[in-house]
């Protein structure tokens, strides 16, 4: 039989079947082993490609990060570009929540995530803002974002009972009911001041 003219095996698949596995099951389901039985293949050859499980899941959340629209920064004022930009980001890591952990802890040596900071940065240097106000900036927006994706309604039970000691918070049993809209709620609102405080800021500058 002749040999295949391309690997069966390639950095890709391992990131795109990894993928699939951390939506479906978070990031404790990802292992070598399960990795190379889902891909069919044995498990030290993807360490032709990775060294370690960390460098999959790095590499799973930079894909993540890839998907996130930064086209605003360039085109549009600063404020509008943070707007597109912040829900853009929302939206992305709502679609993929397993990952938001490992995204929190920056963006490492990660290509499309320092891509990200890169421009970001330098937008806001261009239109204006220092260097040190471009840095907080960008980690207010950071906070915001990958704060909302972990949820705020979630963390609330749907027992009744548990609240009868809490005289304010008598209907937190029925937040996870609403989670979605408390949720998007909440990143509207917090967008919202978030950037005609920054506004004001600006104004107050020049």
């Amino acid at each position: 039989m002749a040999r295949p003219r391309q690997s069966l095996l390639t950095r890709q698949r391992i990131v795109d079947v990894a993928s699939a596995l951390v939506d479906a099951e978070g990031l404790e389901a990802v292992s070598v082993r399960r990795l190379a039985t889902e891909l069919g293949v044995r498990g030290p050859s993807l360490y032709n490609h990775f060294s370690t499980k960390a460098e999959i899941l790095d590499a799973v959340a930079d894909a993540v990060v890839a998907q996130v629209d930064l086209s605003a920064f360039g085109s549009h004022d600063w404020r509008d570009a943070l707007r597109l930009w912040a829900c853009s980001y929302h939206a992305v890591l709502n679609a993929h929540p397993n990952i938001v952990p490992v995204l929190a802890h920056g963006p490492g040596r990660r290509p499309a995530a320092l891509t990200m900071a890169d421009t970001v940065y330098g937008a806001l240097v261009a239109a204006g803002w220092s260097e040190a106000r471009a840095t907080h900036i960008g980690a207010l927006m950071r906070y915001l974002v990958t704060g909302s994706a972990l949820g705020f309604a979630l963390g609330f039970s749907g027992d009744p009972e548990l609240y009868q000691q809490y005289p304010h918070l008598h209907r937190a049993h029925l937040l996870a009911g609403h989670r979605e809209r408390v949720d998007e709620d909440a990143f509207a609102l917090g967008l919202d001041l978030l950037i005609s405080g920054l506004d004001t800021l600006g104004k107050e500058r020049d």
